[in-house]
């Protein structure tokens, strides 16, 4: 019923029928679909490098001059 694609000679075949190409790796057969490139080491390092930076140790609120929200509340002046 079900029949594994056979690699070519240097590794990489095309199922027939048009199906995917296929290509023997150290885990295995592995498909490969065409218009999709494997993850690079550097597309793992632009990603880290993109993400926000976040803080090494708990931040303090600003809740002094411009940021006091309950200074805003204050319904007199003086």
């Amino acid at each position: 019923m079900s029949r594994s694609p056979e690699p070519a000679r240097d590794g990489v075949s095309d199922a027939e029928g048009g199906g995917f190409a296929v290509e023997t790796t150290e885990a295995g057969l592995q498909t490969l679909v065409p218009g999709v490139a494997p993850v690079t080491l550097g597309d793992r390092l632009a990603v880290l490098a993109a993400a926000p930076l976040v803080p090494a140790k708990r931040q303090r609120p600003v809740d002094h001059g411009l940021f006091d929200i309950n200074a805003r509340n204050q319904l007199e002046l003086f």
